[in-house]
């Protein structure tokens, strides 16, 4: 990971298998709109352009790690790729760890146009194209059976229709067409004096749940596992400006449009008094989970063996282990 934050690492990936149900058509879907999506756009644009996007690099630190680890994940397929889509590709922090040896050309796709273009004058090993739509509208740019790779960094857990966008990615997939994705959930409820608890990002961020809704979606061959990444704040007011910088404040529909300043004193202190660490710090826990779903084609058992390797030792699938990092916020 490019950041400077130490990290030490203990592993303990969970892992979980699909049985595939009856593929559907995301024509078919009906999707509740559980998140604003023109506020998570705005919120998006406006950390991509805070303090000329300086804010927001500060906040990197768990795109990259993510981002890092779901390219092991592309290396271990060991195919390479004509055209990868990047699809939720923010800034591009896994496009930046795309080369020559992995594929031809990369496309970033991202609601946030502010994201797509925060660090056009960066160095790309690769100089990517930039699409600007919703990644719920995937097949509206997209044609159907173009895609030779589709992967999403942290690109997934703001949409609505979870299945629909899985259906989707599955249907500009070539026959062959390989998906990688990785998805978030805060570990963190907001507490608040008033009463209950409000989720912050989408519910339905299960093992299994994925597991059933790619499978339900068509895909086959299916590997789903999770990491832990493991972020110790001063005080839950440094976690909220972060998540504000990442872009990822909270985008439920029905959210409060303020929250009381007594509300999060309050909520502090609950957390630090139920959760906090000796030093005084809180956690926050990043919860990942990855999707892979390699070619059906040509598919044999020795396949099985393409998974994870972490620190030089392989694991086969069904024994696929899990990590947590611990990272220290400076």
């Amino acid at each position: 990971m490019g950041s400077c934050m130490p990290r030490f690492r203990m592993f303990a990936r969970g892992y979980a298998t699909a049985s595939s149900g009856s593929p559907f058509s995301a024509h078919t879907m009906s999707p509740f709109r559980l998140f604003d999506r023109n506020a998570k756009r705005i919120q998006k644009d406006r950390a991509a352009l805070r303090d000329s996007g300086e804010r927001s690099r500060t906040v990197d630190y768990v795109r990259e790690e993510v981002a890092d680890r779901l390219f092991e994940r592309v290396l271990d397929i060991k195919r390479r790729f004509p055209h990868i889509l990047d699809l939720g590709a923010g800034s591009g922090h896994f496009t930046k760890l795309l080369d020559s040896d992995v594929t031809d050309r990369v496309t970033m796709l991202d609601m946030s146009l502010q994201s797509l273009n925060r660090d056009l004058d960066s160095e790309f090993p690769l100089p990517p194209a930039r699409l600007h739509i919703d990644e719920e509208n995937l097949l509206e740019a997209i044609p159907a059976n173009s895609q030779d790779a589709v992967m999403s960094c942290l690109g997934l857990h703001w949409v609505n229709d979870l299945p629909g966008a899985l259906i989707q990615i599955r249907e500009s997939l070539k026959p062959d067409g390989v998906f990688l994705g990785a998805i978030t959930a805060l570990q963190l409820a907001q507490v608040e004096r008033e009463g209950g608890i409000s989720p912050r990002v989408s519910p339905m961020t299960d093992t299994r749940d994925v597991s059933n809704l790619m499978g339900r979606a068509g895909f086959t061959l299916l590997t789903v596992d999770t990491d832990d990444v493991r972020v110790s704040y001063p005080s839950i007011w440094e976690l909220m400006e972060d998540l504000r910088d990442m872009g990822e404040s909270n985008a439920i529909a029905s959210r409060n449009a303020f929250i009381k300043r007594d509300t999060l004193i309050a909520a502090d202190a609950i957390y630090k008094a139920l959760h906090g660490e000796e030093n005084g710090t809180v956690p926050a826990t990043f919860q990942i989970i990855y999707m892979v779903r390699q070619a059906p084609i040509g598919y044999t058992d020795a396949n099985k063996a393409m998974c994870y390797r972490l620190d030089g030792n392989q694991h086969p699938t069904n024994q696929s282990p899990s990590k947590e990092v611990r990272a220290k916020r400076i």
